[in-house]
């Protein structure tokens, strides 16, 4: 199923008592640290779940406050075919943490899976692959990679920065924790174009065109994977 525990040693390691604590049985530490079951969360009549809050059209926060896009349909569904309801908790940055701390059962968020990453959580099959791409101003439209040669690309998240760095290392990478603040940059003129899933970067463009003119360019074909962890 969708919703397993984390690692055990990891997350045992992180949660272990402090030398003022009172000791803790093993016991006691494995509930803790193991993941709810199906059966507890279809008791508690509710599943928490992780989504991004601003990463349009897949999770993101409306101007209403309420949760929006692919990922959050998918949760609702999930939930009615369990018969409980969704309680979210919005993430901005990578959401390891937030299962290893079983503040939620599940995540549904683009995480490119990773071999380090799967020793901390467990991965479901991908619903949606994408690619890297970039927007940049019309009036100055990247549509190969090689233009970004001596530019400033602006850049959230670990993916475009890993293969920025490694394909292209001539472009001078400005990175931002929030894609919100990515996002602004581009508007700001900080930096040349902005990088991340080519499906973001469309959403984002056609949005934002009244404000800022874009063009949304395919540049790589690197392989990336929506899916759930748990």
């Amino acid at each position: 199923g969708l919703v397993m525990a984390a690692s055990m040693a990891h997350a045992v390691r992180r949660q272990a008592p402090r030398a003022k604590r009172s000791p803790l049985t093993l016991a006691q530490l494995q509930r803790q640290c193991q993941a709810r079951s199906l059966d507890e969360i279809k008791k508690s009549g509710k599943i928490k779940i992780a989504v991004f809050s601003d990463k349009a059209p897949f999770g993101y926060v409306d101007k209403d406050g309420k949760y929006q896009g692919y990922d959050v349909y998918f949760a609702e569904q999930l939930a009615k075919d369990l018969g409980v309801d969704p309680e979210y908790t919005s993430v901005t940055r990578l959401p390891v943490d937030v299962l290893t701390s079983n503040k939620v059962d599940l995540v549904l968020a683009n995480f490119t899976v990773t071999d380090e990453r799967k020793e901390k959580v467990d991965f479901a099959k991908p619903y949606m692959k994408v690619a890297l791409g970039v927007v940049s101003p019309e009036s100055a439209q990247i549509t190969d990679v090689s233009q970004l040669d001596g530019k400033t690309l602006i850049i959230a998240g670990t993916t475009a920065e890993t293969w920025f760095e490694k394909n292209a290392p001539n472009v001078k990478l400005q990175k931002y924790d929030q894609y919100a603040d990515a996002y602004n940059a581009l508007l700001d003129g900080r930096g040349d174009a902005f990088s991340t899933d080519n499906t973001e970067v469309l959403a984002w463009a056609k949005t934002n065109k009244a404000s800022r003119s874009a063009s949304p360019t395919l540049v790589t074909t690197t392989p990336r994977a929506r899916s759930a962890e748990g």
